[in-house]
């Protein structure tokens, strides 16, 4: 963008009044920084005390540059309670608290903030990062509250921007009403974390405009970013928050300020001039700048006329649209063939744009383009999709989904390519090769010959390399179990690495008694530590188990190409002599059955944490069905097969009944229905068939029991006989879901959020198989905020419809496969 070099009064100076200076950074509970005294940091860049904005009497507890004259304010703590003399006073309290009092002791202002009993001396810390901080202890321990958490209308170098997914708290910028006023003003900037996040600017009745997604070097819309000379800039996803951020490169001296007005603009400090220049608004601001100014699958452009509806569409209301209102946008010219049993839809290729709104989107950063086109294809409900990052110079990853009409599109100098969803008689490319279709089958002919002759030299090589592999000698990475003297090949386990029993038996101290941490049918689980120090769990397969080598064998064929952060990670394997383990991280909170049904232990867990582990069990589940290497079919999800990490982040373990299978609609039946009672589908239960379907179901039955802090299998109610579903669903039907509630919610939920994850929950336990979701609706029904469809009648209701049937009833629960016991 074209630097405006605009000298401008900030719309923040301030009068500074203050008559001398306590030379510290710090404030401690003994001290009092009164109306007139200030504090600096310690290399002597941030200064805070009382201020009057503009030309206000009124006073303000603030933050601002010291050695930069006029006053600028960058944060300001009693917004909306100024005192209207001279008589502040700002202290921290015993309890961690920052408090602002008038002359009779009146508070003014409070940060609300508290310490664990334990921690003495709380103090107040100014940083050269601007940032107001508090301590547990006067040897700065324990951050307890800071500054950064609460931005106001300005921007800083280092300040996250975004949300705290671990407390909820959301970070976003704020304008003042007026240059003397800096209450909340009209316009506030956020991150809208629905779908993909994306930036929003706008007011409190509608969104202004939006920035395009992040794409790995920048906001689509926000000038330069990572491109910028003198700041780079940050935007992270994870277990624990999403945030945007800047750093700067060099030492000079800026800031951004949400104006009142509604302007986003930077201002540079000129150390030479000693002037703040005004760089105007890194939002791209032109006549696309409004948010969805033509409507769906309309573009916009600088210029004239400004709408046009894509390619493959027409405009919904002609006459409004000559008239010049392109409010309603676009519609297809031709319908989607998806879903009518006769084509396949295409996709048309365009760049140049700025990416549609992704409230209603899915993504997932480790997929290829490849897998995201089949991965949109596969479902009738994706209108689109894209790469979602780009890297300078190299190809992209990552997959972006879109399931709604497409909001918000405009022109934009960018090369990233977007995938929309089209009926194949609108792609030209799709109607001349009809032109050529007796080439083509001819060519598919060929195709076809090829592959089955390259498939039956590789079947060919591979019995040959088996063959082989069975001669070779002692130390080879090929094993072998035996189960009645019959050997089972376990295959080429090169992916995973070999652990020696000396190592694991040091690492246990001998498997020692001490050291075990739970039992299964499998046998032993022991808690261990490498040479290096890390922790571990090992499995050890009993001699006497025969079920567990089963598992043994399916567990480490499967989980070995397995990699996703909501799947516990194995680490390796021994098989020596008659010894079989398996290695795996370990996981410091146990299980997530230890803590829901554990009255004590099940008040830790916060809603904003259930929330969290529901979200991170629904996208490993997705993983398994859809994106990884090999499709699995669990067979034994449960809250007793949920891992904590030590950041209670939920981690899918205990593979040993997975199954493979290909496509969304495989189904298989068993005669040997194996799992735990109270997870099992009714299909899967009475018939013996298993599905993805069967894997919705037991999700669906752990977010009950997330929500509820009830165990499904053994749940009673004074009223009626149901189990945990049938309960679930009578205060449905009453409209009384909220009563499903654990009480130890109460003072941590978010009401609109722990209605929906039941809602979900009921969907995903109705009882015949095809009216569940499939996991990647369960994911994009937890994190939108549209309708959702009414749930049916969960499975298993009453007592009296249904009985558990004899196949399933010599089914031990504690049988099966536990990686870490309770």
């Amino acid at each position: 963008m074209e630097v405006k070099h605009i000298l401008v009064l900030l719309s923040t100076t301030v009068l500074c009044i203050f008559s001398c200076s306590t030379a510290l950074d710090i404030v401690s509970t003994h001290q009092r920084i009164k109306d007139g005294n200030t504090i600096v940091s310690a290399g002597e860049t941030y200064e805070l005390g009382f201020f009057s904005p503009g030309k206000s009497k009124n006073r303000y507890l603030g933050i601002w540059y010291k050695k930069i004259s006029p006053c600028t304010v960058v944060w300001v703590a009693n917004r909306e309670t100024p005192i209207s003399d001279a008589s502040g006073v700002f202290e921290v309290t015993t309890e961690g608290s920052l408090r602002i009092l008038s002359d009779d002791n009146t508070v003014i202002w409070s940060s609300n903030s508290t310490i664990p009993a334990t921690n003495v001396n709380p103090v107040a810390q100014l940083l050269d990062s601007g940032n107001l901080v508090v301590w547990g202890s006067s040897e700065k321990e324990n951050l307890i509250w800071q500054s950064f958490d609460y931005p106001g209308n300005t921007f800083l170098p280092g300040m996250k921007f975004g949300k705290d997914l671990i407390t909820g708290r959301e970070r976003y910028l704020t304008s003042w009403k007026s240059s003397d006023d800096p209450s909340v003003g009209r316009y506030k900037i956020w991150i809208d974390t629905n779908g993909y996040p994306q930036l929003f600017v706008g007011d409190s009745l509608f969104r202004r405009s939006r920035l395009g997604p992040w794409n790995g070097l920048g906001f689509r819309g926000l000038a330069l970013e990572n491109q910028n000379p003198v700041y780079y800039a940050e935007f992270a996803i994870n277990q624990k928050e999403i945030y945007y951020r800047y750093k700067l490169k060099s030492s000079i001296v800026l800031r951004r300020v949400l104006m009142h007005d509604g302007n986003l603009v930077q201002f540079n400090w000129i150390e030479r001039t000693q002037e703040w220049v005004m760089y105007g608004n890194p939002i791209l601001v032109d006549n696309c700048s409004g948010y969805g100014s033509c409507g769906p699958y309309g573009s916009c452009s600088v210029k004239l006329p400004p709408c046009n509806c894509i390619d493959g569409f027409e405009p919904r209301g002609p006459k409004e649209w000559n008239r010049g209102d392109w409010s309603s946008g676009c519609q297809r010219k031709k319908p989607l063939d998806c879903g009518s049993g006769t084509q396949i839809d295409g996709f048309q290729k365009i760049s140049g744009v700025k990416f549609p709104d992704t409230r209603r989107s899915w993504y997932n950063v480790s997929m290829s383009l490849e897998e995201c086109e089949m991965a949109c294809r596969r479902n009738c409900s994706c209108t689109a999709y894209a790469e979602l990052y780009i890297k300078r110079g190299e190809s992209g990853s990552g997959c972006l989904l879109w399931f709604d009409a497409l909001m918000d599109i405009r022109e934009y100098d960018d090369n990233q390519e977007l995938y929309i969803r089209m009926a194949t008689s609108e792609l030209p490319a799709i109607r001349e090769s009809r032109f050529n279709n007796k080439k083509g089958v001819l060519r598919v002919a060929v195709s076809v010959s090829l592959a089955v002759v390259l498939l039956s030299v590789v079947v060919y090589v591979y019995r040959k390399k088996m063959k082989r592999s069975h001669k070779k000698g002692p130390g080879s990475r090929v094993h072998t179990v035996d189960k009645d003297h019959t050997s089972a090949s376990m295959g080429n386990l090169d992916e995973v690495p070999f652990y020696s029993l000396h190592k694991i038996a040091k690492a246990t101290n001998n498997f020692n008694i001490d050291n075990k941490i739970g039992e299964g049918g499998f046998g032993p689980v022991y808690k261990g530590m490498l040479e290096d120090g890390q922790v571990i769990a090992v499995k050890r397969l009993s001699e006497a188990s025969q079920q567990g080598l089963d598992e043994f064998q399916n567990e480490v064929l499967c989980i070995a190409k397995l990699q996703h952060r909501n799947l516990v990670k194995l680490l390796g394997y021994c098989i020596q002599g008659n010894e079989k383990m398996l290695i795996y991280e370990y996981m410091a909170n146990k299980s997530l059955d230890s803590f829901l049904f554990d009255e004590t232990r099940g008040s830790i867990l916060d809603w904003c944490q259930r929330l969290h582990i529901i979200h991170g069990i629904a996208r490993g589940i997705l993983y398994l069905h859809q994106d990884s290497r090999l499709q699995i079919i669990h067979r034994d999800l449960k809250a007793g097969n949920i891992l904590l990490d030590s950041e209670m982040n939920p981690k899918i373990s205990d593979f040993g009944l997975a199954r493979k299978f290909v496509g969304q609609d495989a189904m298989a039946k068993t005669k040997k229905v194996v799992g735990t009672l109270g997870y099992i589908s009714p299909e899967y239960a009475v018939h013996g068939r298993f599905s993805i379907k069967s894997d919705v179901f037991s999700f669906g039955v752990i977010v009950l029991e997330i929500v509820s802090g009830k165990k499904n299998r053994g749940f009673s109610h004074e009223a009626h006989s149901d189990n945990l579903l049938g309960h679930a669903w009578r205060l449905y039907k009453e409209d009384k879901s909220i009563e499903l509630m654990s009480a130890s919610l109460r003072n941590s939920c978010v009401v609109s959020e722990v209605l929906r994850s039941i809602h979900v929950g009921l969907l995903c336990v109705q009882h015949h198989a095809e009216d569940r979701p499939t996991m990647l609706s369960v994911v994009l029904m937890l994190i939108s905020e549209g309708a959702l469809p009414q749930p049916k009648q969960p499975a298993f209701f009453t007592d009296e419809s249904y009985r558990e049937p004899d196949s399933v009833s010599s089914v031990d629960e504690y049988m099966l496969t536990i990686l870490y016991a309770r």
